[in-house]
């Protein structure tokens, strides 16, 4: 067991760790600066030490903390909460020295401290995670994950340390410099460690934390806190457990904060946050590895001393020693936190830190009524420290809200603070706020709900109150000028003018730090500053004199034309970013380029860049980097890894011929000479990124998938990824859905991951310098199944005849036009257009029925000029499908080929034109039939190519077609193909049509004739008479099943000349249109 601990903290915290270890007969250490010598922490342990320097500085100095432990022969260090609480190199430090740490490791204070490692371990571990960012070294990082979020809120959080330090909303890009900068100056200040990233903001949620206790070998949890009543981040008051939470979010929460702690091999106390929608939806936002502010509305409704259960973990006891080895018992009642600060209201809806001595200190008592604080009567407040004088923890188990509030509301009447203002009569106004007594709340209702925050109207106070004592004002301003007044209590951390300097309105003339933030002091109004009276390093009152200045209102025009005077001049944090995008472009990679023209190939951007002619591209995550950092650094892996090897962004295609809601689409490319274009861990996040918007926003995509697959050196997340079996990378693409297709392109070698994504696009285009497998040679290999070159795995003339590619393009200026023709079919429809001599048509089905044709020339000419594109032109060579247009309006079209196999549908164009039809019906384009088949391929051979299943998939393909289709029957229309040519029925499609040469039949007519005149024709014993009479029998039933014949009993809707086809389908067109 622990016997002598050094407390490297202050304040209540410190005295709270002081009892409990008092209790358990474990010696204290107490620290403090010069500056704080009059906290009441120091008299509550066994031995004090000076630290040697002041302020803050103080409490994060490791060097002196481990020289006084050890000196004083401390065994133990508690960090309390804050300050270097979460510090790995401090927990490093203690065991380096031989001291305990009272909390985690210093492993896994780096992977849970740093939130953004805490965020990738939360999702190794299933649980979900709301879009962040990498750390952010400079803004111009900043700038570039805002733009790859498309503009939508951010929020800037500190790597390290909690307590809404370091918090800043960033809702337009005018805002990032400034917002960056102050939360990189607060954090730095309150933590030691000014990293910082961002993520999505969330507007209105609930946070909820969850209590989570490990011993190394198994992680419990003592239930949730509910910290949603928040003031610019800050929390206020806090209850627990939760109230309005329902059994399956609430078990949702719990589970996932116990699997993020198994996840790490958690040992010590921890609070596990999420944010949590009103639907139940939660997220994961960090883990803050040490004991909580709030902890002690933990301990009231558990009857655990949670610091006791520290102490005892850290001494190397197991949850069952400590008394937790049995499921947690049901919380008892509720209870309530809420925090007294030396503070008081701004008239802007905010709080202005205070102040001076304390003349009266005098705390409530009562049942249910807890009292944690530091203050006393003649304390002077200092502000360099957090201004938190106390904390009221009040617990009632009735289980009744109002009945809490109420009880909490009471004893915050008999608090008697006086000397400097504070927040409670703000508090007490708070507990009686219909939205926080029904605890209808999320993390913005403060900050948008009016409420009265003085507290001269929070109702009667229980005491005799004394007045509060003011700061004098020393200063003698000078006649004529004005005096710039410092907002609060605070320490100056800068002056920035000086006598004789011209000031404009707003100018920033000092930054003074209060409560570990910091804020400007701006100038009121122009003028020439005459007095200087604050320094750096002086802590002034609120009110006190900054400087003098004499007005001069034309100053402040001459600071807005000097403002303006060079807008091109470009900053150095722009000119940085410039600098950093430019090393990602391709005149800046020239062997990169060489090896792209030596294969006859574009650079990947010179593909996105084309695909974009006409319109503009907005580039995703192009400061992104492989996760390589650990092996190769970050200057090495911007040269080599540019945007992680995927170019992905939002840009225009055929914005010059449609309209801007159809010409935006995602648009995705890997980059094969990025690390040959494999799949990295932070590849995949960007491609998640880029499928979210593409789905959130409705767009088409088009994926240029070359590459060789998954990447297995990305040795950042050695530790918390094994399989990388849950990228949700290759589902998401499967189920998106836009206004356009998925459109996915191959160009050179795409192997194993890179070739899941691309036969997973709604059409399939690939140059003919293609190679696709679902392994590459190296894995291939490694399987036994033999050594094979790259371009014997796969080649894309193979792939076209066997169905895989729609389009096979020469190279890769024909598959960029490929695929921006493709697109233009699902765009709309286009004014310009042409069409063909229609009187052609009626020439182009021979008058022998038994003579074939060609039947592209026949789509060709029903199309507007130069409109029909085929897709699948080597493959099921049975079946023609393909896009056009008609007056300008685009549908799909399928078409028997009576050159192959006499029009007869065999599996491989049943197949096809299903998967044709459903493609049309997914993007509501009508479907065109052209109908000349004798049927389906009959036949044992047929059989075994799965003839059955093709052909039923055709005619449920057309029969649960939702867009129109419209019939035309050439020339044969027999049987159950005919049918399924005709959506299943010749009733389905919008209008059946013939031309004068269709014929129909429940079968083909020499069939007909030999299966029901068998006997008839076994009679005749002369061949030449048999030979008649079989001719009669076909003419006969030809003459039956004639188109004219079969109008007249109202089996299609029309005989037409084959000149009027166009009429047809462009009126059914229209009337679709307008449905």
């Amino acid at each position: 067991m622990i016997k002598r601990l050094l407390i490297a903290n202050r304040g209540e915290i410190a005295i709270r760790v002081a009892r409990t270890a008092a209790a358990l007969g474990v010696e204290t250490v107490g620290v403090y600066t010069a500056d704080d010598a009059t906290s009441l922490h120091i008299k509550h342990t066994d031995r004090v030490r000076a630290l040697p320097q002041a302020g803050v500085a103080g409490y994060l100095d490791i060097d002196a903390l481990i020289a006084i432990a050890t000196d004083t022969g401390c065994d133990a260090v508690h960090p309390g909460y804050g300050l270097l609480s979460e510090r790995a190199d401090f927990a490093d430090a203690c065991a380096a020295a031989g001291l305990v740490f009272v909390g985690p490791e210093g492993a896994t204070l780096r992977r849970q401290g740093d939130k953004v490692s805490a965020r990738a371990l939360a999702e190794t571990a299933g649980v979900p995670v709301l879009r962040g960012s990498d750390l952010l070294a400079t803004a111009a990082d900043l700038h570039a994950f805002f733009d790859a979020q498309g503009g939508a809120p951010l929020m800037i959080k500190a790597v390290n340390g909690g307590g809404g330090r370091g918090m800043r909303i960033v809702q337009a890009a005018d805002e990032i410099d400034a917002a960056f900068a102050q939360a990189q100056a607060e954090t730095l200040a309150a933590f030691g460690d000014d990293q910082l990233y961002a993520e999505r903001f969330l507007q209105s949620v609930r946070h909820i934390e969850v209590q989570i206790v490990g011993d190394g070998q198994d992680v419990t949890h003592l239930w949730e806190r509910d910290c949603t009543v928040q003031r610019r981040h800050q929390k206020v008051i806090e209850l627990a457990p939760a109230p309005n939470l329902s059994d399956a979010t609430r078990d949702g929460l719990l589970n996932a904060a116990v699997a993020i702690g198994r996840a790490c091999g958690y040992r010590g106390l921890g609070t596990v946050e999420f944010l949590v929608e009103a639907d139940g939806a939660f997220y994961f936002i960090e883990t803050n590895p040490r004991i909580q502010v709030e902890h002690t509305i933990t301990e009231e409704i558990t009857g655990f001393d949670l610091v006791e259960i520290q102490l005892g973990l850290a001494s190397g006891l197991s949850l069952a020693q400590v008394g937790l080895g049995d499921a947690p018992a049901r919380p008892k009642g509720f209870a309530v936190q809420a925090r007294i600060n030396a503070e008081t209201p701004d008239g802007q809806g905010g709080f202005t830190p205070t102040g001076g001595r304390l003349d009266t200190y005098a705390a409530p008592l009562g049942p249910g009524v807890r009292i944690d604080s530091y203050a006393y009567a003649g304390y002077s407040t200092n502000p360099s420290f957090d201004s938190m004088l106390a904390k009221l923890v009040v617990h009632d188990t009735s289980g009744d809200l109002g009945r809490l509030f109420a009880r909490a509301e009471r004893a915050l009447s008999e608090f008697q603070i006086d000397g400097v203002g504070t927040n409670i009569g703000f508090l007490r106004s708070l507990l009686k706020l219909p939205a926080i007594t029904a605890w209808d709340v999320d993390v913005r209702t403060l900050d948008t709900q009016s409420l009265d925050m003085s507290a001269g109207d929070a109702g009667q106070a229980r005491y005799f109150e004394a007045e509060a004592t003011e700061a004098a004002d020393t200063h003698d301003i000078p006649e004529g000028a004005e005096a710039l007044r410092a907002p609060m209590q605070a320490m100056v951390q800068e002056v920035q003018a000086a006598v004789g300097d011209q000031i404009a309105k707003g100018q920033v003339v000092a930054v003074i730090e209060a409560m570990k933030m910091q804020h400007t002091v701006l100038a009121e109004a122009g003028g020439v500053v005459v007095a200087v009276y604050a320094q750096a390093g002086e802590t002034v009152a609120s009110g006190t004199p900054v400087l003098a200045f004499a007005p001069d209102d034309t100053l402040d025009e001459i600071a807005s034309d000097d403002a303006v005077a060079d807008p091109d001049h470009i900053r150095p944090d722009l000119q940085a970013l410039n600098d950093r995008l430019a090393r990602t472009l391709d005149e800046n990679r020239p062997k990169a380029v060489e090896r792209r023209r030596s294969r006859d190939q574009r650079t990947t951007r010179e593909i996105v860049s084309a695909l974009c002619q006409g319109g503009d591209f907005h580039e995703y995550g192009q400061l992104v980097l492989a996760g390589q950092r650990r092996k190769l650094g970050i200057d090495a892996l911007i040269d080599v890894s540019p945007a992680d090897g995927i170019v992905t962004g939002v840009g225009a295609m055929n914005a010059d011929r449609f309209a801007e809601d159809r010409s935006q689409v995602a648009l995705l490319a890997y980059d094969s000479t990025v690390m040959a274009g494999t799949q990295g861990y932070f590849g995949h996040l960007k491609t998640d990124r880029m499928i979210e918007v593409a789905k959130e926003r409705g767009l088409a995509s088009v994926f240029f998938t070359e590459g060789g697959g998954g990447r297995p050196n990305d040795d950042d997340f050695a530790e918390t990824v094994q399989s990388g079996l849950k990228v949700t990378t290759f589902a998401e693409y499967a189920r998106l859905r836009g206004w356009g297709p998925r459109i996915t392109v191959s160009s050179g070698f795409c192997f194993a991951g890179n070739a899941a994504l691309f036969g997973a696009g709604d059409i399939r285009i690939a140059t003919r310098n293609s190679w696709i497998g679902l392994a590459g040679p190296a894995m291939i290999e490694a399987g036994g199944i033999g050594a094979y070159h790259p371009k014997e795995i796969g080649p894309a003339p193979m792939h076209a005849e066997n169905g895989l590619l729609d389009i096979l393009a020469e190279d890769d200026d024909a598959a960029i036009q490929a695929t921006r023709e493709v697109l233009s079919y699902f765009q709309g429809p286009l004014a310009d257009w042409d069409a063909p001599d229609q009187r052609l048509l009626r020439h182009m089905i021979p008058e022998n029925r038994k003579r074939s044709y060609l039947i592209r020339p026949v789509i060709e000419g029903l199309a507007d000029t130069g409109s029909f594109l085929e897709l699948g032109a080597e493959h099921a060579l049975g079946m023609v499908t393909g896009f056009l247009r008609i007056e300008g309006r685009p549908m799909g079209v399928i078409a028997n080929n009576p050159q192959h196999l006499g029009g007869a549908l065999d599996a491989a164009a049943s197949a096809k034109g299903a998967r044709f039809i459903n493609l049309c019906g997914r993007f509501n384009l009508p479907v065109l039939s052209l109908c000349d088949t004798p049927g389906f391929m009959v036949g044992p051979e047929s059989e075994t190519q799965g003839a059955v299943a093709a052909a039923c998939e055709l005619i449920s393909a057309g029969a649960n077609l939702d867009a129109p289709m419209f019939f035309v029957c050439l020339r044969k229309g027999y049987g159950i193909g005919a049918q399924a040519m005709a959506a299943g029925s010749l009733g389905e499609p919008a209008f059946s049509l013939a031309w004068p040469t269709g014929e129909f039949g429940p079968m083909g007519l020499e069939g007909a004739i030999q299966l029901g005149y068998r006997k008839e024709l076994e009679a005749e014993t002369d061949p030449d008479k048999r030979a008649a009479l079989y001719d009669r029998l076909v003419a006969g039933l030809y003459e039956r099943g004639s188109a004219m014949n079969v109008a007249s009993t109202h089996e299609i809707d029309a005989v037409i000349d084959p000149a009027d086809t166009r009429g047809w389908i462009a009126k059914g067109m229209r009337m679709a249109a307008r449905m």
